[in-house]
Formats: structure tokens, C-alpha cells, sequence
């Protein structure tokens, strides 16, 4: 439903596509997530630029020129590529997909430029997952405790049900994972992670 919006308003507003005849054309987009080298180290990161074909990346670890690399970017998904060339603050990766895997890319690299144009929600059904055990215990700065209950979940944030709400910009541990809360809701609140979560627990609907 989301998606068929989006097609009819930019048909209206005759914003480009991200064609298979660009698909080398970068978009500049801040996407965060998480990078594993070769060795298997996993490493927070966030996109400076992408297109279906290519990546460059703000990260602290580089890998070799050449190197194998496996990408799991919010909105994007798992995704994985060789190491093309080292940029300030990062490095850049050259894709490996197949037609088919590009093509989505392309489509959701058009969504993610054109969603604030377009004044469209936020698409999040396909990267956000209820936890196995939902229960969590908030942990405020001050050293208060609070139950909650974890909603879903996504790499960079969640959204918990809880009684008590603590003011927007507070740091909270959810479970063992730093965060900051930054909306509210009925019932509950919504909080960003300092840093992306792991891949692997995000997608095993793991326990925070």
C-alpha cells in the first residue's frame, strides 16, 4: 500500500527513479549499520553514498583492498561486496548481486531519496522484528530501574511499552544496550541505539 503511494506521487511529482541504466549513479544517503570483515570482526557504520552497484562508508576499521566484506544496513537488508578502495574516514565497497538483488536495491534507494519529498511514512514492516523474549528492565543514568516490554525492534532502535515515560534525550540501557529515547507514543516510548546492533542478533529475534 505504502509503495504503491509512493509510485502514483512520484508519477505526480515526476521525481526520478533510480533506473538499471543508472544503477551506478550514487545517491547520497546516512544509512546505519553494521560491517564483518573476512576475520569475522563486526564493526558499526553508516553510508555516505550508495548506488546498486557500490557503497562508501564512514567506519573505524578498514579492511584490505580486495577483502570480502558482508553489509546488514537498516532498510536495505544483508548485502555483501569486496573492499574497491580506502576514502577518508572509510572505505568504499563494490557490490556482488545478483539482477534481481540490485533491482530491490534500486527501488529502495529511490524510496529512502524520495520519502521526505514525498512526505511518506516510514517503511518499516520488512526490517523491524519482535524480540523471542520481549520482557526487558530500563536502566535510567540516575540508577532507576523500569520494566518495560519491547514492541519490536529494528539495528538502531525499538519501541518499548512502559508506565513510566523519562524525558525526551535520556539515556536509558535497554537491557545491556545504551540508548536514547526520542519519541513518545500512547503507552510507551520509541529509543535510537548509540550504535547499531548486532546483525546476527537482530536477525535470530534476539534478546537485547
Amino acid at each position: 500500500m505504502i509503495e504503491a503511494a509512493a509510485r502514483a506521487a512520484t508519477s505526480t511529482l515526476r521525481i526520478p527513479r533510480i533506473t538499471d541504466q543508472r544503477r551506478h549513479q550514487r545517491v547520497p544517503v546516512a544509512i546505519l549499520g553494521r560491517y564483518m570483515l573476512a576475520d569475522r570482526r563486526e564493526f558499526p557504520c553508516q553510508t555516505l553514498d550508495m548506488s546498486p552497484g557500490g557503497v562508501r562508508l564512514t567506519c573505524a576499521a578498514l579492511g584490505e583492498i580486495g577483502e570480502r566484506v558482508v553489509l546488514y544496513l537498516e532498510h536495505i537488508g544483508r548485502i555483501e561486496g569486496v573492499i574497491a578502495r580506502h576514502t577518508a574516514g572509510g572505505f568504499a565497497v563494490q557490490l556482488t548481486a545478483t539482477s534481481r538483488k540490485r533491482d530491490k536495491i534500486a527501488s529502495q534507494l529511490t524510496w529512502l531519496a524520495n520519502r521526505e519529498t514525498l512526505g511518506l511514512p516510514e517503511g518499516r514492516s520488512h526490517e523491524r522484528l519482535t524480540p523471542i523474549q520481549p520482557g526487558v528492565v530500563l536502566r535510567l543514568e540516575s540508577g532507576r530501574e523500569l520494566p518495560g516490554r519491547i514492541i519490536d525492534v529494528s539495528m538502531s532502535g525499538a519501541a518499548i511499552a512502559c508506565t513510566s515515560q523519562p524525558p525526551l534525550g535520556a539515556v536509558v540501557a535497554v537491557g545491556r544496550t545504551p540508548s536514547r529515547i526520542v519519541r513518545y507514543f500512547e503507552g510507551g516510548f520509541g529509543v535510537q541505539f548509540l550504535l547499531p546492533i548486532s546483525a546476527d542478533r537482530f536477525h535470530d529475534g534476539m534478546t537485547l
